[in-house]
């Protein structure tokens, strides 16, 4: 029973750990070990409920020092048992998609030894208080110190049983620091076993036992804290494809191509012609400042889960100019992006009426003679139509009833000017006012002769 719970359990906890998308072994892995914050804690309170047991039934004292870690062994086969059922659940999961990368066995291994030690701390706990609540207190100490430990974020992190996150699919994952951290886990677990039995069994060879596994965890810390922090990210071999741009990622992210391409092909159109123009995207990491070629431009995707494309190209379009310090500079740098992101603009109302008012040709080549007024927050009222539209004031009436006359109509360059003047008539706003109805279609009355006209006799006075 204990067996099945930790089964579903690590497949929940494995598989709230994997990034959505990515196909690879080391997401596999990584998604095991973190599995250990749930199936650990769990498995240190079924081993605290056993030793409780035993403590009852055999007393204070045990005779040999294989009869005395023979039960813990036997304990901690079951939650081995379960995260290898775990690990082969995942790893047909892998198998059945498109995987990339290769699967690191030390990892595997080190889980394996990150339970063993959380079943240790159980038993010991289990021994030494013999209360029926044990095993509660040794699951959620074991749970409350392992995740501070994970997030301490000080040389601490390194001796928990967990990896180093966020985890990075450009980075890979370093099989000398799994096999490290292994012998220092099976090392503390051998301690803790061994020192148990030397104190249950008062015999000298489980103290030389325990003495040894001091000297192999003390190895084993030295070598985890002498590790460099920064792993180099490793050399990544990207899947492409070109749909009408050229789109490359990670090959683990290979199924988010079309919707990546699908969502910057428009933001590609729309900036072809000026500085910020680009054929190529190719996903880099974000720690990662190095130059592309001319003509590609890095992109950031954390992982595939829902709304991914559309986040990455908000983001893209954002990174093109910085933020403005000024509100009104800002609310002039929006209107831009919002076109870009194919939103509305929210920002200058007057302005973005006028922009929206001309034609994607024209917006281009309005941003290609502005973009570096739009990338160094340069941008101003004069750039989007220059002036504010007047309300009309009413005239006032003259003797007689009729108003006076308001003057002549204003022109279109006075309501939606543009620095080099009006824009033209394909992509200009219609001007207020009601339109004049068209003549209507047919044949034209035919005027009167003055002969006919002499002809008509006159209408009688009255």
């Amino acid at each position: 029973m204990a067996a099945a719970v930790l089964l579903v359990l690590g497949l929940a906890a494995a598989w709230s750990v994997l990034i959505p998308g990515v196909g690879a072994w080391e997401n596999t892995v990584v998604a095991m070990i973190g599995s250990l914050r749930l199936t650990g804690p769990v498995s240190a309170a079924f081993a605290a409920w056993v030793a409780v047991r035993r403590r009852r039934e055999s007393g204070r004292w045990l005779p040999t020092t294989w009869r005395a870690v023979r039960t813990p062994l036997a304990v901690a086969a079951v939650p081995a048992v379960a995260f290898a059922a775990t690990a082969l659940v995942l790893a047909v999961r892998t198998i059945l998609g498109e995987q990339s990368g290769r699967l690191p066995p030390s990892g595997l291994l080190m889980g394996m030894a990150g339970l063993a030690l959380y079943v240790a701390i159980g038993w010991v706990t289990g021994w030494l208080l013999p209360w029926t609540i044990t095993p509660v207190i040794a699951g959620l100490g074991c749970y409350g110190l392992f995740a501070w430990l994970a997030r301490s974020g000080t040389w601490a992190d390194r001796l928990a049983p967990a990896t180093r996150e966020p985890y990075d699919p450009f980075q890979g994952l370093s099989t000398a620091a799994f096999a490290d951290q292994t012998f220092w886990l099976l090392g503390i677990s051998a301690v803790l076993l061994l020192g148990w039995a030397a104190v249950v069994t008062r015999q000298s060879l489980a103290l030389a036992g325990a003495l040894l596994a001091v000297l192999a965890a003390a190895a084993g810390m030295a070598r985890l804290l002498n590790e460099p922090r920064t792993v180099t990210a490793q050399r990544v071999v990207y899947s492409c494809e070109e749909w009408p741009i050229m789109v490359c990622v990670h090959p683990g992210m290979r199924d988010g191509l079309p919707e990546l391409g699908s969502a910057f092909v428009r933001i590609a159109s729309r900036l072809a012609g000026t500085p910020g123009e680009f054929s190529r995207l190719e996903q880099r990491p974000r720690r990662e400042d190095a130059p592309l070629p001319p003509g590609s431009v890095p992109i950031h995707v954390d992982d595939l889960s829902s709304g991914f494309a559309d986040q990455a190209a908000a983001e893209f379009v954002e990174s093109l100019a910085p933020r403005c310090a000024g509100t009104t500079a800002q609310g002039y740098r929006d209107i831009v992006v919002a076109w870009l992101a194919g939103r509305a603009a929210a920002e200058h109302q007057y302005a973005a009426a006028w922009f929206a008012g001309l034609t994607d040709t024209q917006r281009r080549d309005w941003l290609r003679t502005h973009y570096d007024r739009f990338a160094g927050c340069g941008l101003q009222s004069g750039d989007f139509g220059g002036q504010v539209p007047q309300v009309a004031q009413p005239a006032a009436p003259v003797p007689g009833g009729y108003p006076a006359s308001a003057g002549p109509a204003p022109q279109a360059s006075a309501l939606y000017g543009t620095p080099g003047g009006a824009p033209t008539a394909a992509g200009a706003p219609p001007l207020p006012g009601r339109p004049r109805p068209p003549r209507p279609a047919g044949p034209r009355r035919p005027c009167r002769t003055a002969e006919a006209r002499r002809s008509t006799p006159a209408m009688p006075d009255r």
